[in-house]
């Protein structure tokens, strides 16, 4: 049965005066109207949160775990729904929709668990001159309201990495999911409702960034913006947000090293992944592969070998390994870059075609550090694959970014390993895997302009707290 979709504002399910279609990306099938917020409509979300901030501030923190607890229970339970929810919206192969919906379920029960250690600690007092018989201890407090504004390419574990914290921490949310994969968002709302979350404690709207996303930012009755998507849009957001207190999520480029004592075979596997899982709509995949060229040769055969026997098609396949782009328009904009990186010199070792919005794994080599597909963020199926002389090298290529995500360093040489961990200019680096790499309790978040801030579910929870400092004569 077809999701209808509605917004949740002020305790109540409601639809609206305009709408935008919400579409299948592989087929172009409409899959149902979504309600748009109007200006009044986010006024009156803001205002229920903004009143609702001392009911949630006073929910005792065991009932704050326990809700997010009920809530992975209740994926667990319908589990079935969110992954199709999460494929139909958003093109995500059946697999991969699958390990959303898990990742979404541990995501949840480590804020519950993080819910818990939130503390504060004593501070001497008397260790400044004149401050003797004193006591001093500082707690962490909720904020009040977050605003919460997700992407399209994890519909449901990115809603979770921002909803669950805010919670956790005691705030009011309201949340902005993309227009195009509502979905998951609405159906967590209900999970989280019929968990024993208090009605007006979440808010639900859609809408577009310009307006809505807009609208929360710049409302002084939000303390709080949490924000996964693009470096430009990262810094609106800075601009306009005023003395919020942000955390941004933003784009990358991400590399990977393979040095001359790599494991091979490993490598390849988990780069192939990296690379292309969800046709590299994820802001940690792999985009650039720098080989020492005494494994150049060797680690390119076995990885377009690898590449080409990734099946394409239809995400509701459960044997597709790599299905269509969030739309038409954005395959044809990778299929723009490439053409470009061509015209320039670049080689095509495999890939580079589209059809609709499924583009084929692409593999690049004969790059050059200017082309759109190594200095931007492609969002797509493409990597470069590039020969390096030395280790420092690949070093010195990664770091030639203006983002600064995460990294992968394949190595067997520790020396390697530890130079790596100091010099590389990023916010993770994973030795012996890729950048993708990621769980959800790890704090994650990038440098330059990959963002500020970090999630994951201990850290997040402390970003969305005040500290308030007590002293007692």
């Amino acid at each position: 049965m077809a999701l209808s979709y509605h917004m949740w504002i002020d305790g109540q399910w409601v639809s609206g005066t305009k709408f935008s279609s919400v579409t299948n990306p592989f087929n172009g099938e409409k899959l149902g109207d979504l309600p748009l917020a109007s200006s009044e409509m986010v006024d009156a979300a803001i205002a229920s949160a903004f009143a609702t901030r001392e009911e949630m501030e006073e929910l005792p923190i065991h009932r704050r775990a326990e809700i997010l607890e009920n809530t992975a229970g209740y994926l667990e339970k319908h589990q079935s729904e969110f992954v199709t929810q999460i494929a139909l919206e958003a093109g995500k192969p059946l697999k991969w929709a699958t390990v959303e919906v898990q990742r979404g379920i541990e995501n949840l029960k480590f804020a519950a668990e993080a819910c818990k250690s939130l503390h504060g600690e004593t501070v001497p007092m008397d260790a400044s001159r004149g401050s003797e018989g004193r006591m001093g201890f500082w707690l962490r407090v909720p904020m009040g309201v977050v605003a919460a504004i997700s992407p399209f390419n994890f519909p449901l574990n990115l809603v979770i990495h921002k909803v669950a914290p805010a919670i956790a921490a005691g705030n009011t949310v309201v949340l902005k999911p993309a227009s195009n994969t509502p979905g998951p968002a609405q159906l967590l709302v209900q999970a989280l409702l019929e968990s024993g979350l208090p009605p007006k404690a979440i808010q639900l709207v859609y809408g577009g960034g310009s307006d809505v996303g807009m609208q929360l930012v710049k409302d002084e009755r939000i303390a709080k913006i949490t924000f996964t998507g693009s470096p430009a849009v990262g810094r609106i957001i800075t601009k306009n947000a005023g003395l919020k207190k942000l955390t941004l999520e933003l784009g990358s480029n991400s590399g990977t090293i393979i040095d001359e004592s790599a494991d091979l075979d490993w490598a390849v596997s988990r780069n192939v992944m990296g690379s292309f899982a969800y046709s590299g709509q994820v802001c940690i995949s792999v985009q650039r592969i720098y080989v020492h060229e005494k494994q150049f040769d060797a680690f390119t055969e076995q990885f377009v070998s690898a590449t080409r026997q990734l099946r394409t098609g239809d995400p509701l396949d459960p044997q597709t390994d790599v299905g269509p782009m969030i739309s038409e328009m954005e395959a044809r904009r990778v299929e723009e870059w490439i053409a470009e990186a061509r015209t320039d010199g670049a080689t095509v070792l495999t890939g580079g075609t589209r059809e609709g919005a499924v583009f084929s794994p692409t593999v690049l080599t004969n790059v050059n550090a200017d082309m759109k597909v190594v200095c931007q963020e492609v969002f797509g199926p493409v990597v470069s694959v590039v020969p390096i002389r030395s280790f420092e090298e690949g070093i010195e290529r990664i770091n030639d970014s203006i983002f600064g995500l995460q990294a992968g360093v394949f190595t067997q040489n520790l020396s390697h390993a530890f130079r790596a961990i100091r010099k590389i200019q990023v916010g993770g680096v994973m030795i012996n895997d890729v950048p993708t790499y990621r769980v959800d309790h790890m704090p994650y978040g990038g440098v330059k302009e990959s963002g500020i801030g970090r999630e994951g579910a201990r850290f997040a929870i402390e970003e969305m707290t005040n500290i308030k400092m007590v002293m007692i004569k």
